[in-house]
């Protein structure tokens, strides 16, 4: 049976250059405006249509798009919804982006549908300086991860049985206080993965999976669809615990400051958030600038010690206190699970079909 997971998952960094004075500043500046095209230089300015999330708006507006549209003479208009709502948009050509933000599980569907340009990776210089897993998390011909989170098990040490350590744990250390993704989350897969993980054996085994599932699902309080019914249910101690992405601890920690978050020793799973340029689009060039600009030291180190995004490119440095919340470094990304999300999509109607019927969350 076809593995789930890639294998292979050695990560080199890439070799930060040394630099002083006046040429460093020059090299950082060619690297940053590398894909910038020569018409968006003077007259009036280009619009940049961007498909993005509702969160950290004020961050992405004042560090991330302000420059860009200084530097590039361009007016950048926002789209805001979740994942599905502007997949959705996109597919019925009811809306003119250019740029979209999308996690590799809804991305994998924009490729498969044909709905993404391919990129010109010489367009996009930054890519050098990210992480291995980070640079085609689709393919070459598609857009890079942006950010890399890891999912984890976050619980209340009051709440729960013993220490947890690994996603074995699951089973055996929460007692009907626990929280998973749906199936129909980004994370629900991932549940699916680890289950079958737990059963046993280096293959993915799907029947063991929704064994190990059936299992637990007596100690499930909630299938959660949003971070935020998980986080208020967590306040409030309706729950232990259970899977969610890491940047969201300190939402957990800031109510029940005891709290503890886990990278299975399994292995916590790699949540990808990539950047792609949309079919059709008239601002190819300018798009491919502005995805070079999201991959650049400045927007990434900024991001990062705003906890709003972890970085990938690697040559950005963090104070052991400004990676607090952030999956960060060389060590921490090696470890990730990464799924195949050609594989997950291929099977995500049957699985979702056969947790309603068998275990009906």
């Amino acid at each position: 049976m076809k593995k789930i997971m890639n294998a292979g998952f050695a990560l080199t960094l890439t070799a930060v250059l040394a630099a002083c004075g006046n040429n460093a500043a020059t090299n950082n500046a060619a690297t940053n405006n590398a894909a910038a095209p020569e018409a968006t230089q003077a007259g009036a300015p280009t619009e940049l249509v961007i498909s993005t999330w509702g969160f950290s708006e004020d961050f992405f507006k004042e560090s991330v798009y302000a420059p860009f549209e200084k530097e590039h003479n361009v007016k950048i208009v926002v789209e805001i919804g979740n994942n599905a709502e502007r997949l959705n948009k996109i597919r019925q050509g009811s809306s003119d982006v250019d740029v979209v933000y999308l996690s590799d599980y809804y991305a994998q569907q924009a490729i498969n549908e044909g709905l993404f340009e391919t990129i010109d990776r010489s367009k996009i210089p930054n890519i050098e300086k990210i992480y291995d897993i980070a640079k085609a998390p689709l393919g070459e011909e598609y857009g890079p991860a942006y950010t890399v989170g890891r999912l984890g098990i976050a619980y209340n040490p009051a709440l729960v049985k013993g220490e947890v350590k690994s996603w074995s744990d699951m089973w055996t250390q929460f007692d009907k206080n626990l929280a998973l993704p749906a199936i129909t989350a980004t994370a629900g897969p991932m549940m699916v993965d680890a289950a079958s993980v737990v059963a046993g054996g280096s293959e993915f085994n799907e029947d063991q999976a929704f064994a190990k599932l059936k299992e637990l699902d007596s100690n499930v309080v909630k299938y959660y669809g949003q971070t935020s019914e998980y986080v208020n249910m967590f306040g409030q101690e309706e729950i232990a615990g259970g899977p969610i992405m890491e940047m969201y601890f300190k939402d957990l920690q800031a109510a029940v400051p005891d709290a503890k978050f886990v990278a299975p020793s399994e292995g916590a799973y790699a949540v990808m958030n990539t950047v792609n340029v949309v079919k059709g689009s008239d601002n190819k060039e300018l798009a491919e600038a502005f995805i070079n600009w999201q991959l650049s030291k400045e927007v990434q180190e900024k991001s990062a010690k705003a906890k709003v995004d972890s970085p990938v490119n690697t040559e950005v440095v963090l104070t052991d206190e400004e990676a607090v919340g952030v999956t960060y470094g060389a060590d921490v990304i090696s470890k990730l699970r990464k799924l195949d999300m050609s594989f997950v999509n291929q099977h995500i109607t049957e699985w979702t079909d056969r947790f309603n019927r068998e275990i009906g969350g």
